[in-house]
């Protein structure tokens, strides 16, 4: 009886040649699975036929959606994860839970063997990989793409018509699509060369931005706890919440993005990606952010999110960092809730306004006008202990500078005099004396027996005559004294 393999199949030209070239070559009973995380009714209709036609024992769609989105893009979504300042991690959030489906399926059918259809130049043969290796190591792997004789598309789509299987793709559009109801990415073809602009046939989300209406849109997006809830006021289920942003975004053109990327195996791939519902809901969490996150926590924030980011691009999905990462992001984001108004215009998008019950902005305190809870006089103080590092720096070094030993050889300054310590201006500062305490603290030794007070020999002295008395020459030279404000006390 032939051993079992499970393959993650998509219907794509890599995939569905996969199937018999495993029968072929591995003599191998070929299970397939899919994950549907918002492809569209085209690319899954008559999936699991096709499949078996192409010489599949069995074929499963599994209905993904409001997992990936709630379970992968909304940690995400906390996080702000963007990588390398464009990218929204479209695909790199969906490798990982299709690759848990196909592991899940190759348990129910007892297979051995998991394959994919990933190439050995792309980030996609790591995620899944690591995902099999997080959840069931004793999988054995199939990955065709390093072992079989195919070496391009055009070599695959040869495969294909010799075997008379059904594909998509054509020598003249030989484009590498990924879509999910988070984007669609585009790859290959006219698209390798950066110095070329992207072809008109390769959108399919959005519109030319330059043929978008010639009427802005603004449109409500309401959040709780770091996530989307509402459009217009009305509550959505994740699903059909970003598909509607999908739809209106992309009426007017909104996120696109042409980006030449650094991938994980070390070289850079252009990549163009359509994200117009995720660019809406971005943009609108962006400024919700800054309206309820404290300097602290949103500082945080943004120097952990492209470690987050880089984590979910690398595969590293169930690693314990990003477990981690996300309780901390789970926390950091439990009061931004609230409704941002985004005008979207030709290709434009930008949050216009923002409200929330947990807003920390007071009006009080930012006008420009008359406020009774800011006093002005208190930044004084602040400016001077804020600047007074920058300011001591600055001082040793024009001493430094001034020296006669400075630019010369070390062991030449050596051998020199050695240059003057920093003087800074005298600081006006009155203090009154404080008064002795009557009763002496337990931790103070008693004093030494003196001679009585009579005696004019043993008077002791005076604050003005301690004040006033010299160090001796051989006494270390006081302290430069820092400026600072006149202080009474």
């Amino acid at each position: 009886m032939a051993e079992k393999v499970v393959l993650a199949y998509s219907g794509g030209l890599d995939t569905s040649i996969i199937i018999p070239w495993l029968k072929e070559n591995h003599g191998l009973e070929v299970h397939a699975v899919c994950g549907d995380v918002g492809q569209g009714a085209e690319e899954l209709a008559g999936l699991e036929e096709k499949a078996k036609k192409t010489g599949a024992k069995s074929c499963r769609v599994v209905d993904q959606r409001r997992e990936f989105l709630v379970e992968y893009v909304w940690p995400n979504l906390r996080a702000m994860s963007v990588y390398e300042g464009r990218y929204l991690l479209g695909t790199s959030m969906a490798r990982p839970i299709l690759a848990k489906a196909q592991v899940e399926y190759a348990r129910e059918v007892g297979a051995k063997y998991v394959a994919h259809g990933c190439t050995g130049k792309g980030n996609d043969q790591v995620r899944f990989e690591l995902t099999y290796m997080a959840l069931a190591p004793d999988l054995e792997i199939i990955a065709p793409w390093r072992t079989w004789d195919i070496t391009s598309r055009e070599d695959a789509i040869d495969y294909a018509e010799a075997r008379k299987i059904p594909i998509t793709a054509s020598r003249t559009k030989i484009y590498s699509r990924d879509r999910n109801l988070w984007h669609i990415s585009h790859e290959g073809g006219a698209l390798e060369d950066p110095a070329t602009a992207p072809p008109d046939d390769v959108w399919v989300l959005t519109q030319n931005p330059e043929n978008a209406p010639n009427e802005p849109q603004i449109v409500t997006v309401g959040y709780e706890k770091g996530v989307p809830v509402s459009v217009e006021g009305k509550k959505l289920a994740p699903e059909v919440l970003v598909a509607k942003l999908n739809e209106i975004g992309g009426r007017h053109g909104v996120g696109r993005v042409d980006i030449v990327e650094n991938r994980l195996v070390g070289m850079k791939s252009r990549g163009v990606y359509e994200t117009p519902g995720g660019t809406i809901i971005l943009e609108g969490l962006r400024t919700l952010r800054s309206l309820t996150l404290d300097r602290d926590t949103l500082r945080a924030c943004e120097k952990l999110m492209p470690e987050y980011a880089d984590i979910v691009y690398t595969g590293r999905w169930f690693a314990p960092a990003r477990e981690a990462f996300d309780a901390f992001f789970t926390k950091a984001t439990e009061l931004v809730t609230g409704e941002v108004q985004v005008k979207l215009y030709k290709g434009s998008c930008v949050a216009q306004s923002a409200q929330s019950p947990y807003s920390l902005y007071s009006e009080s305190l930012a006008t420009f006008g008359a406020s009774a809870a800011f006093d002005h006089a208190d930044s004084k103080g602040f400016v001077k202990l804020y600047g007074l590092p920058g300011m001591v720096a600055s001082a040793v070094r024009r001493t430094r500078e001034a020296s006669p030993a400075h630019g010369r050889p070390q062991s030449e300054a050596k051998r020199s005099q050695p240059g003057k310590r920093p003087t800074f201006p005298a600081s006006s500062v009155t203090r009154k004396p404080s008064t002795p305490s009557s009763v002496p603290s337990k931790s103070t030794p008693p004093a030494p027996k003196t001679s009585s007070p009579s005696d004019p020999k043993s008077k002791p002295p005076t604050l003005a005559t301690k004040a006033s008395s010299k160090p001796s020459p051989k006494s270390p030279a006081a302290r430069p004294v820092v400026p600072g404000n006149k202080v009474r006390t």
